[in-house]
């Protein structure tokens, strides 16, 4: 694997932050104003005194499709330095949970409401029949919620968004329009990394705005991490002299597909994944183990039975499966060397210790080929990947701007280890995400694991309560971790509370220890299923015939409470409802099964060996 030069890297990789910007920040430092203190969040006696202490500042670093085993601190051994040290410093949850996809997630994440209530009941491309034209379906946040930027303006901090918007594309839906001060963002859900090429021919172009204007074009040398990054620490720096607490919400395109990267990231892994998905996945299961990750019992998921294991695949196979996997690495790895510049930024202006850091991934990882369906032959599509997405005809221009690159449910199982599924799943590897948060003069210990039952609704109530102000949209699940922020003795739930998920029929519901799932055949059995996650994360032993009383309460709660309350209208067309015919027939895929994969060569002992006589 080759090894990356930071520093060297740093010189080589243009972006704001120079010699000239520190000089800057380091002339500017002491001239920040002082504020009055946030009366929801309590600080120790190193912050008391006679000055009273400022409002911390919120960063929300949301990344794209990453699964809950992609970091180091969650068992990966992709390169994650910056968070990982973000984690190390703080806490790491273990039982934190998304919505099954990214409009969905971050519908929810901006008003703290249920997404089929917020506007994004499904995705626009999947949306069913009987759901079009519904309130709640339009597939943007309805402009009546508000959002956490409107939230944290009302509050008196500077709002700054960049990154992957999703939220909307005409002007009363953009960031300016909901609550941000300084915004620079792709308006839509996924398309080049380098460039505004989109994937479909009738909407080749992305949309992005830049302070509530529409771009022409993207500026000089843009690539996404990058500019995304800069264009935070921009907005910050521009922002200082007013002297207020920042909010800033940074969601990073990386690592959705196509997996574009710069070198030396996209060189970075070179062989690294050469050995196949299942040692792969077996290193990092045993890796969560050694950090604590996982409970005691914890179990391998099922590997998908429609995919291979890879131990007995020739070595070129799993090389070319393995390039796949490299370019992945290396955007994730990018991303975190973005991620570690906007860090050191905060820290050379005197502001890392008094943020309050959240990082997690918007839903599991992309295990559908999206991009293959969307561009099959036949299709108009197919003539505009042609056009624009050409440079497929060799493994070694994979990264590059014209190339999509993405790595499939082989690798997409490894990002999710221990756990079941993918991305639109309701199943654990869809929904559960390593969530990651550090705390000014935090009173847990750094580094701690905490299993709290959370989702990503409970972070609107969350700084809403930290700014004394009321949820501005009723009609949440969520809780405000605040409590447990505060007091590392309290529980973001108890084991009554549950939260529950739809989205194009997979179907689930979390209460306490218990789960509730039933997903579409053949990843699921089209019927009620029962888990009890204390250990059964990997979703392997189903309990529905031994607790049948409990299975009809939870289904009541699920089909009498969770659906007619939050506006589900359940699809009566589903881009998963020929899978059952279309896939191979399930069976189970027990390791070295069939033994005539694994045949190895018998080797007598050698004090028998002997010459043939003439």
């Amino acid at each position: 694997m080759a090894v990356l030069d930071t520093k060297q890297a740093h010189r080589n990789y243009k972006g704001a932050y120079t010699v000239g910007y520190r000089l800057k920040i380091y002339i500017t430092v002491f001239l920040s104003l002082a504020l009055s203190s946030t009366p929801g969040w309590t600080q120790d006696s190193r912050s008391s005194g006679t000055q009273k202490a400022k409002p911390p500042n919120i960063v929300i670093i949301l990344a794209d499709d990453l699964g809950f085993a992609d970091t180091g601190m969650f068992g990966s051994e992709i390169e994650t330095p910056n968070i990982d040290k973000l984690a190390e410093e703080g806490i790491r949850f273990t039982n934190f949970y998304t919505n099954p996809m990214c409009t969905p997630t971050r519908v929810t994440l901006m008003s703290g409401v249920d997404h089929h209530v917020a506007g994004a009941g499904t995705m626009s491309i999947l949306t069913a029949p009987n759901q079009i034209g519904k309130p709640g379906y339009e597939s943007w946040l309805r402009a009546e919620f508000k959002t956490l930027g409107d939230v944290m303006r009302q509050a008196g901090y500077a709002t700054y968004t960049t990154g992957k918007w999703d939220l909307g594309r005409t002007p009363d839906l953009i960031p300016r329009a909901r609550g941000f001060d300084r915004d620079f963002v792709m308006a839509d859900s996924h398309g080049s990394h380098y460039s505004m090429t989109n994937i479909y021919m009738e909407n080749p172009k992305l949309i992005f705005t830049e302070d509530g204007k529409y771009l022409k074009n993207l500026p000089k040398d843009y690539y996404s991490s990058r500019t995304y990054t800069d264009k935070m620490i921009s907005f910050i720096e521009d922002g200082r002299k007013e002297g207020k607490p920042f909010f800033a919400y940074l969601a990073y395109q990386a690592p959705h597909d196509p997996h574009h990267v710069d070198e030396p990231w996209r060189s970075m892994y070179r062989g690294k994944y050469d050995i196949g998905w299942t040692a792969i996945r077996e290193a990092r299961f045993e890796a969560q183990k050694e950090l604590g990750i996982l409970p005691e019992g914890t179990e391998l998921a099922e590997r998908y039975w429609y995919l291979p294991d890879s131990e007995p695949l020739a070595p070129i196979v799993r090389a070319t499966l393995g390039r796949h996997k490299e370019l992945y690495a290396g955007l994730v790895s990018n991303m975190d060397y973005h991620i570690g510049r906007f860090l050191e930024y905060l820290k050379d202006i005197g502001q890392y210790e008094n943020t309050i850091f959240v990082f997690f991934g918007d839903n599991g990882p992309e295990g559908n080929t999206t991009f293959e369906s969307i561009t099959q032959q036949g299709l108009k599509n197919n003539i505009f990947r042609a056009m624009h997405w050409s440079q497929e005809h060799h493994i070694n221009v994979l990264g590059t701007p014209n190339s999509y690159p993405e790595y499939g449910p082989g690798w997409a199982q490894v990002s999710t280890t221990p756990l079941y599924g993918h991305k639109s799943y309701a199943a654990e590897g869809g929904i559960r995400n390593g969530l990651i948060m550090k705390l000014p003069h935090a009173k847990h210990a750094a580094g701690s694991i905490r299993r709290d039952l959370m989702h990503v609704s409970d972070i609107m109530s969350t700084f809403a309560e930290l700014t004394q102000q009321e949820n501005p949209n009723g009609n949440t699940a969520g809780r405000s971790w605040l409590g447990m922020m505060n007091n590392p003795d309290a529980q973001v739930r108890t084991d009554q509370d549950w939260i529950a998920w739809e989205l194009m029929g997979s179907k689930g519901l979390r209460r306490g220890k218990w789960k509730l799932l039933n997903n579409w055949r053949p990843y699921g059995t089209g019927e009620w299923q029962l888990f009890d996650l204390t250990s059964d994360w990997a979703e392997k032993h189903d309990l529905a015939g031994q607790y049948p009383e409990l299975l009809r309460e939870l289904v009541d709660i699920y089909e009498n409470e969770y659906l007619p309350n939050n506006n589900v209208i359940l699809g009566d067309r589903s881009s998963s409802e020929s899978l059952w015919w279309d896939m191979p027939l399930r069976f189970p895929t027990d390791n070295k099964y069939p033994p005539f994969l694994y045949r190895q060569q018998y080797h007598p002992p050698a004090d028998m060996m002997a010459e043939p006589k003439n």
